[in-house]
């Protein structure tokens, strides 16, 4: 008996008793799997391995059916390509190209995938929005989203980036500066406001940076915005352009003649110095001076700093003038207490009699009587008379 399998073979050589194998069949009795066979599991079947023979090395595979694949093809006949590569063909897989950024790429594109490093493009060869590419990979721009795109570049030679466009405002590589016209507020800069009085052409700033104050004002205006008009100088109507004032002083527009009574000699003030003095803060005072006198008028001109200096000076001579005043009072006060103070006594000599006729009552410790007495009473030769008490001794 040939003994032969009865599922892998097709019979056997009664001569020989060598079995006929079907294909995928093997061995003596047609028991094993023919190369690129493989067993199929709950039976006897040989089922084929159909390895790729672009992703596998050979035709054969193992027991469970599984191919042996090239570098770069997966699966379990070989058939796709495995993860960092692409592009399955008769020369099997080729490795993604992603600047070693990525990990993966499409497989029938190429294109790599999830780039890393702030880095995108199909080969991960960009940097991203936002980045510029330096010798240390992709870095952040230095651009603020408020000043500009956010985006930056280095030229060809130069080691810092610039920002590609500054927003309106902005100026400098970095667009950290504000431009002409512009001034910082708060790391924002915001536009000059002049009131249309500043020439940029002829100013090298329209207004102070740090402040906005304006600088250059033209057409004679003043002030912080150029909202106001030059000393001297006016607007109306409101809103209009400014314009000289103009001051009207006399019956003679073209000079003041000051005069005064018993002098002969005028003094003439010309309408175009009057009127370059002349401003909103000056005090204006005119004397009139009688028509018999042939005179028309007199004018004084004195700024508000003059006349405070003025009026400062008048209140300290008052002041002085008072106090030396009191001080004469209270001298002469003193002077009069202590005149009226004084011991004094009225005495008449008559003969060998002395009397008293009067004395003061404010000398201390006073006793009329014991004045009186002729013991306490002593008559020099050169005629002072010593009067003697129990606390005085006092002599005329």
């Amino acid at each position: 008996l040939c003994n032969c399998s009865s599922v892998g073979s097709a019979g056997c050589n009664r001569s020989t008793g060598q079995c006929r194998c079907l294909p995928g069949y093997a061995g003596p009795r047609c028991r094993s799997c023919a190369r690129g066979f493989f067993p199929e599991q709950g039976s006897q079947q040989c089922q084929p391995c159909s390895c790729s023979p672009a992703g596998a090395t050979s035709h054969q595979c193992d027991l469970s059916g599984k191919c042996q694949c090239k570098v770069g093809a997966t699966g379990l006949k070989c058939e796709r390509c495995s993860e960092g590569f692409y592009s399955f063909n008769e020369s099997a897989c080729e490795p993604c190209q992603c600047n070693n950024h990525s990990q993966s790429c499409d497989s029938s594109t190429g294109t790599c995938l999830d780039c890393q490093e702030n880095t995108e493009g199909k080969h991960c060869e960009l940097c991203r929005e936002g980045f510029y590419r330096s010798t240390h990979g992709c870095q952040h721009c230095p651009c603020s989203i408020v000043a500009s795109t956010g985006t930056c570049h280095i030229q060809p030679g130069e080691s810092v980036p610039r920002c590609d466009q500054c927003r309106p405002g902005y100026t400098g590589l970095n667009c950290n500066q504000c431009e002409r016209g512009y001034y910082n507020s708060d790391s924002v800069c915001v536009r000059c406001e002049c009131n249309g009085n500043v020439d940029p052409a002829l100013s090298p700033r329209v207004c102070r940076p740090d402040s906005g104050e304006c600088l250059g004002c033209l057409y004679h205006t003043a002030g912080f915005h150029c909202e106001l008009c030059q000393e001297g100088y006016t607007r109306d109507p409101p809103g209009s352009n400014c314009t000289r004032k103009e001051t009207t002083l006399g019956p003679e527009p073209t000079e003041f003649t000051t005069s005064a009574p018993n002098t002969t000699k005028a003094t003439s003030f010309s309408t175009a110095v009057l009127n370059s003095t002349l401003s909103p803060t000056t005090l204006q005072t005119i004397f009139p001076i009688s028509s018999s006198d042939n005179s028309t008028s007199a004018f004084a001109d004195v700024s508000w700093t003059q006349f405070n200096i003025i009026i400062l000076t008048v209140i300290i001579i008052v002041v002085v003038l008072l106090m030396g005043f009191v001080g004469a009072v209270y001298m002469y006060r003193e002077y009069q207490n202590r005149k009226l103070n004084a011991p004094f006594w009225t005495i008449e000599l008559k003969e060998d009699n002395i009397s008293f006729s009067s004395y003061h009552d404010s000398i201390p410790n006073a006793d009329v009587s014991g004045l009186l007495e002729d013991d306490g009473n002593e008559v020099a030769p050169n005629g002072q008379l010593t009067l003697t008490t129990p606390m005085h001794n006092y002599k005329a």
